[in-house]
């Protein structure tokens, strides 16, 4: 009996050692099937309590009361699925008649402490099912990006979502993209997480950096074209829209319309051209859209009208050239000048990290979600790379990019550097990458010669 105590008390003590100082451990060694239990055993009697239950059918209350037997019970939504993962369960749910996806959607926050998980979400997976996610621990504490992920053309995991899953940023599906947030917010670090996923992938990498390049030039061997400074960045974004052209030019003389070609394989954009055809896909990345707008004088502005109008054309038409824009700033908001809201409104994807002023927030996400918008303003200043992703579809979410240090990005850069084509229409601006040159000490600081 004394040795089984023992035994007890240390599996208690491994347990509260690995939910305090390793949840990811703690769940899959315990927390698991203790939640698939309680969830099991609780299920009738939380789903009567959240009102998610519906009233037997007519056909049974008769032949109750013909057999003179108890009234059937309420009955909940089916259980057609429990599924352990990595951080939570997966239950899929069948719905009764009279039912609704936003039910189960607005009883989210009672089903989360009723069942005593961290968190609860849930999605429509077809007219009558329901899949709720459930995690068991905060997994954007202390974010673990998946062994595996998928890998597709053209899209990257970036973050981590607060349901479990992975948040992948998808430029076949959204195009274009808004990155906000404020000065150590964890911006540059969903930035360098972007850059490290698009590096391994055949596409130009095109960056536009007003900081004198302090962001975006260590990752320069990467970097097909880089600007630096406004006047090159205006430059930089007509060359960008002249190969839309010749893009453009190149898919109307591959389209094949003619009667015998089926209608999938008309040409209307890359990628439906032959592989040794297809132009190279190209991402920019704008690392700070205020600087392009601001102007004090008659020539800037001359020159921020030309770089709005050249960014707009490039969100209008770009998509099907295969130019895809990410655009970051830490502040967004119609005081930047004409255009500027023409351009939010070409751009699907939102990310908001913490932000300074809800005006940037309702930029973002005002015409999305209301919702959105507060959790975007709520963020707290000590969980740096928390942030609200969302798209025009009104759906978001909490994601959390991994840390990834500027020294971690540099080196996949340059493991990558083969990879980074050469484009002769931005050859004028292809970065170099030769080692800086010494510190000379100033003639004060020389010692004085005799």
């Amino acid at each position: 009996m004394t040795a089984f105590t023992v035994a007890l008390v240390l599996v208690v003590a491994a347990a509260g050692l690995l939910r305090w100082r390793r949840p990811a451990w703690y769940w899959l060694a315990f927390g698991v099937t203790l939640a698939a239990l309680r969830v099991l055993v609780r299920y009738r009697s939380v789903m009567d309590a959240c009102g998610l239950t519906v009233p037997p059918a007519r056909w049974r209350l008769s032949l109750a009361r013909a057999t003179n037997r108890p009234i059937p019970e309420p009955r909940p939504p089916r259980i057609r699925r429990l599924r352990p993962t990595r951080t939570g369960l997966v239950l899929r749910l069948k719905l009764r008649p009279g039912q609704d996806v936003f039910d189960i959607a607005a009883a989210s926050d009672r089903l989360r402490h009723s069942f005593s998980m961290f968190g609860v979400t849930s999605r429509e997976v077809r007219s009558g099912v329901v899949e709720v996610r459930m995690t068991g621990y905060d997994v954007l504490k202390r974010v673990q990006m998946p062994a595996e992920t998928e890998t597709r053309a053209m899209r990257v995991p970036v973050a981590l979502r607060e349901d479990g899953s992975v948040h992948y940023r998808d430029y076949r599906a959204i195009p274009h993209a808004l990155t906000l947030g404020a000065t150590e917010s964890g911006k540059s670090v969903y930035q360098r997480n972007l850059v490290a996923g698009l590096a391994p992938l055949d596409v130009a990498l095109v960056g536009i950096d007003c900081k004198q390049g302090v962001e975006l030039f260590p990752l320069a061997r990467r970097f097909s074209a880089l600007a630096d400074s406004p006047d090159t960045a205006a430059e930089l974004l007509d060359a960008l829209v002249a190969r839309m052209a010749d893009v453009y030019r190149l898919i109307r003389t591959q389209q094949r319309i003619t009667v015998d070609v089926p209608d999938a394989e008309i040409a209307a954009d890359i990628w439906d051209l032959p592989d040794e055809l297809r132009p190279t896909p190209v991402v920019v990345l704008l690392d700070e859209v205020a600087e392009l707008a601001l102007y004090a004088t008659k020539e800037e502005e001359k020159r921020r009208d030309r770089i709005i109008t050249a960014l707009v054309r490039l969100a209008q038409l770009g998509r099907a050239a295969g130019i895809y824009l990410e655009i970051c700033g830490q502040r967004f908001g119609s005081e930047l000048g004409k255009g500027i809201t023409m351009l939010r409104a070409q751009l699907t994807g939102r990310t908001a990290h913490r932000l300074n002023d809800e005006t940037s927030a309702n930029m973002a996400f005002g015409d999305i979600s209301p919702d959105a918008v507060l959790a975007a303003i709520q963020i707290p200043a000590e969980l740096r790379g928390l942030a609200i992703a969302g798209d025009a579809s009104g759906g978001w979410h909490r994601i959390r990019a991994p840390h990834t240090t500027l020294r971690q990005a540099v080196n996949l850069c340059n493991r990558y550097a083969d990879r980074a084509p050469d484009l002769p229409e931005l050859a004028p601006f292809r970065p170099t990458t030769g080692t800086a040159t010494e510190l000379v000490p100033s003639a004060k600081a020389s010692p004085a010669t005799a």
